[in-house]
């Protein structure tokens, strides 16, 4: 085989390496396009259920942390549970009667500070759950207008 010939078959072999790369670029992109619109079409059509079942879950799970984490930084559940024990060790019915109340102010007051957290967060899992009507109305809306 001479040079020439050899340079020629090299020349067709790269020719044919290209066409072959371009086509199975081409198969490719057009495979590939179509996996993606399915995947990001069935990733929307999921979306709804998603937020109103596994998304909830969790937003509940975080709340309740946050919820629990409230009560602990307030401690409440300790004033409630100490609100018959004298403070400072006194026994006689004075020192009684003046813990007692100044526990109860105390539990008042954390009661009604974890009650103000309890309506937050109920307004927090309320709008969880109206958000994507609200999104999808205010799209109507704006595509009717």
């Amino acid at each position: 085989m001479s040079i020439i010939e050899k340079l020629l078959s090299f020349e067709s072999e790269t020719c044919y390496y290209i066409r072959v790369k371009k086509t199975m670029l081409n198969h490719n992109f057009l495979t590939y396009t179509g996996k993606i619109i399915l995947q990001i079409l069935g990733e929307i059509l999921y979306f709804p259920v998603w937020w109103y079942s596994v998304g909830f879950i969790r937003a509940v799970k975080s709340v309740f942390r946050f919820w629990r984490a409230r009560e602990e930084s307030l401690g409440f559940s300790v004033w409630l549970k100490n609100i018959f024990v004298p403070m400072y060790g006194q026994r006689d019915i004075a020192s009684r009667i003046i813990s007692f109340v100044m526990r109860l102010i105390q539990v008042i007051f954390r009661g009604l500070i974890l009650l103000f957290w309890l309506a937050v967060i109920l307004i927090v899992l309320i709008i969880w759950l109206t958000f994507p009507i609200l999104l999808f109305l205010g799209l109507v809306f704006q595509l009717a207008n």
